[in-house]
């Protein structure tokens, strides 16, 4: 069954701002405990937030691009991954040093907690609403839903620069590659 459109339009604003807050304030604190050598106890404290779910946690200093790290997949608790995001995306994005103390205390987070993939046709991308997952020949790209907007891409430059991200020709979206969509709920240290 493919994504379609008017789906694709519904409200996103699953988790409420007391939620938002709790996320943010973990992903913080995730990364206090990494650099401090400490475990953090990561029971979820509600149902809603022991759901698997992906998510992407980006990390901004000083209103530059400091890390990025996400699992695509519901593996464990919305609560967990959102931790292990954030600890990785300050330690482990093989693009940066580690994050130090200093840094960390100036870090802005921004939290993509994703839907369940679900095939989607070309045509029926929405830029802006969608991320894109395509798969070919054991290569993958990912972009989340907001890419496109930063780059103001129309939606066949959207769908060329996931070709390319996973390293596939730019027409891989309409030579037999698997593309697939999901929507994310995007929020920062900056909008709470």
């Amino acid at each position: 069954m493919y994504l379609q459109p008017e789906v694709s339009r519904q409200h996103f604003q699953e988790f409420s701002r007391d939620e938002r807050i709790m996320l943010l304030e973990l992903a913080h604190r995730s990364i206090a405990a990494a650099l401090a050598g400490r475990e953090l106890l990561l029971e979820p404290p509600t149902p809603h937030l022991a759901e698997p779910r992906g998510v992407f946690t980006t990390l901004y200093h000083r209103a530059s691009l400091r890390g990025c790290v996400g699992h695509v997949f519901p593996d464990s608790s919305v609560y967990r991954t959102v931790a292990d995001t954030a600890r990785a995306a300050a330690l482990e994005d093989t693009r940066f040093h580690p994050v130090n103390a200093a840094e960390a205390q100036e870090l802005e987070v921004s939290l993509s907690i994703l839907s369940v993939l679900k095939p989607i046709r070309p045509e029926d991308v929405d830029v802006g609403v969608h991320g894109l997952l395509i798969s070919m020949a054991g290569r993958r790209g990912l972009l989340l839903p907001q890419v496109p907007l930063e780059h103001k891409w129309d939606r066949v430059q959207y769908l060329e620069q996931t070709c390319r991200k996973a390293g596939l020709a730019n027409d891989a979206w309409h030579s037999g590659a698997k593309l697939e969509a999901f929507t994310a709920e995007v929020f920062s240290d900056r909008e709470m």
